[in-house]
C-alpha cells in the first residue's frame, strides 16, 4: 500500500482511541515529527502519519507486550507500508525492533517528550505552551513525582539518539507543538 491519507489515518485513530488526552498526544507527536522530517529533509507526511498513529492501539492494548504489537498486526492487515509499521514497533524498547533509520529514531526521542511537556504546559499559569521553558522543563525532569509516568531515561535516550542536545531537542519539540497549541488546548 501506498501511504495513506490523512484524513484516513485520523479516522483509523478515532476508531480506536476514544480518550481526548490520547488524541491529542497523537497530534503532538503528528506536530514534532513533522517538525523534524522538515528539518532532516525527509517525508513530511510520512513522518506525521506514523507520529499520529503511533500509539492508535493503545486505549484496547495498554501495555507490554501487546502495544504496540496488536497495532502492528492491525495496520499490516490494513495494507500500512513497512516503514511506519516499523518506526512504531521500534518506539517500544521492549520489542526489540532496531530503530534503524531516522523516522524510527525521531519517533522515539519525541513520544516521552510529547507527554512530558504536556504535563509541563498543564501546570503553568496559564495552562500553555507559551510559558514552557527549558530550564523549568529539565528541572522538572529531576523531580520524580512530576509525571511520573513518564520515563526521563527514554528522554535522555532520544535526544542522544538524534545526536541532538537534550536543551536543543526540548525546545524543538515544544515549539513544534506551540505551532499547534490551539488544537492541543494549550
Amino acid at each position: 500500500m501506498s501511504t495513506p491519507g490523512r484524513a484516513s489515518v485520523l479516522a483509523l485513530l478515532h476508531e480506536w482511541t476514544q480518550g481526548d488526552g490520547l488524541r491529542k498526544h497523537a497530534l503532538a507527536v503528528e506536530a514534532a515529527m513533522r517538525a523534524y522530517a522538515h528539518r532532516f529533509g525527509q517525508d513530511e507526511e510520512l513522518w506525521g502519519l506514523t507520529g499520529l498513529i503511533h500509539d492508535f492501539d493503545y486505549e484496547r492494548h495498554p501495555g507490554p507486550p501487546d502495544h504496540p504489537l496488536k497495532g502492528h498486526e492491525a495496520l499490516l492487515a490494513l495494507g500500512y507500508p513497512e516503514a511506519i509499521r516499523r518506526a512504531i514497533l521500534g518506539h517500544a524498547s521492549y520489542t526489540g525492533v532496531p530503530r534503524d533509520t531516522p523516522m524510527a529514531q525521531t519517533l522515539f526521542a519525541v513520544d516521552e517528550l510529547c507527554g512530558f511537556l504536556t504535563a509541563c504546559a498543564l501546570v503553568t499559569p496559564g495552562r500553555t505552551l507559551a510559558e514552557v521553558e527549558v530550564p523549568s522543563v529539565k528541572k522538572k525532569m529531576k523531580s520524580k513525582g512530576f509525571a511520573r509516568s513518564v520515563n526521563r531515561d527514554e528522554i535522555v535516550q532520544g535526544a542522544e539518539e538524534l545526536g541532538i542536545p537534550l536543551e536543543e531537542h526540548i525546545a524543538f519539540v515544544r515549539d513544534a507543538m506551540r505551532s499547534i497549541a490551539g488544537e492541543l488546548g494549550l
